[in-house]
């Protein structure tokens, strides 16, 4: 009897503190932070890893969220709004890409900023993107693609092409190695 208290005590505790990192998780999402921004929009052939609530990143600093997403169906294109702070001024002819934050990270907007004069407005687009790369797929090509190396060559010729031995030599026992 003692020992199934202790059971259900403990599956109490890990339950609370699991709640408390779900809380936490949520609460860093916040779309909030940035509501006082002016909305951008881009277009993307992929936005695999992006959710609303995503960062906008400039130089590693966010500067925003992705607000909503959405399909264009005459292009077959996915539309990524954003909510950009008001304090930061993005030229017009800026870039945008989805890359992710490491190896396994999420993934994010990255902003490139252009060198255009006029800067974007409320309502603007971003028109030049990079769209989402999926680790999954790279792996996989690299995988069925054998790793880049030619299947029909052999241990030996793909030795260092440059050493060969020398011949057999009564008075020295040496390696003529070309260079």
């Amino acid at each position: 009897m003692n020992r199934n208290l202790i059971e259900t005590v403990m599956g109490a505790v890990v339950l609370i503190i699991a709640a408390g990192f779900l809380y936490s998780a949520y609460k860093g999402r916040n779309i909030s932070a940035v509501s006082d921004g002016y909305e951008v929009s881009a277009m993307f052939e992929n936005v695999s890893g992006i959710e609303i609530g995503s960062d906008v990143r400039l130089g590693g600093v966010k500067i925003g969220v992705v607000k909503s997403m959405g399909l264009d169906e005459k292009r077959y294109q996915a539309v990524l709004s954003m909510i950009i702070k008001e304090s930061v001024a993005i030229p017009a002819d800026s870039t945008a890409a989805i890359i992710g934050d490491g190896l396994l990270g999420s993934k994010f907007v990255a902003v490139e900023p252009g060198a255009d004069d006029a800067m974007l407005k409320d309502g603007g687009s971003i028109e030049f993107t990079q769209s989402s790369v999926s680790l999954e797929e790279l792996i996989g090509k690299f995988v069925f693609s054998g790793g880049g190396v030619d299947k029909e060559d052999t241990p030996a010729e793909t030795a260092a092409p440059n050493v060969q031995a020398a011949p057999a030599n009564d008075e020295d026992d040496e390696l003529s190695i070309g260079f």
